[in-house]
């Protein structure tokens, strides 16, 4: 049976461009894991005390953020209903990253006021996605 649902194209260009806007996240997540002593050490003293400071499970939403984001963008390119469900795993990795980073390590101390704008960003994003997706089952473009 063919699916006579006729999707528009804005759709396939904003899940493609999301998709590399979360496997920009993903290699992010990689350099934040993979830093060297030496990158460290190249930071100032108050961000080796920040980065020092997250503990383990802020590096689990972070990884749940940016490959359930990825893998979320991916289902909406497959026209897949899970999407939905993965893309809200992500926004949950990204607001308990996001809290943890301005509002308990205080990542503003070391980097200033500006340092909210991509969090919020990121969160908009996010927020974004699981309201496509669920926009996407409700017009029928999603199996």
């Amino acid at each position: 049976m063919e699916n006579s649902v006729k999707i528009p194209l804005w759709f396939w260009i904003v899940s493609t461009v999301m998709l590399l806007w979360n496997l920009m996240g993903v290699g992010s997540f990689f350099m934040h894991v993979g830093m060297s002593e030496e990158a460290l050490a190249a930071l100032s003293e108050a961000e080796q005390e920040l980065y020092a400071s997250y503990p383990m499970w802020t590096t689990v939403a972070f990884a749940a953020a940016v490959f359930g984001g990825a893998l979320g963008c991916i289902g909406l390119l497959l026209r897949k209903k899970w999407a939905k469900m993965v893309l809200i795993i992500s926004l949950i990795g990204v607001i308990i990253q996001m809290f943890h980073s301005l509002v308990i390590a205080k990542a503003t101390d070391v980097y200033g006021p500006g340092a909210v704008v991509m969090p919020i960003m990121v969160i908009v994003i996010a927020i974004f996605l699981v309201w496509l997706a669920n926009y996407s089952i409700k017009k029928h473009w999603l199996t």
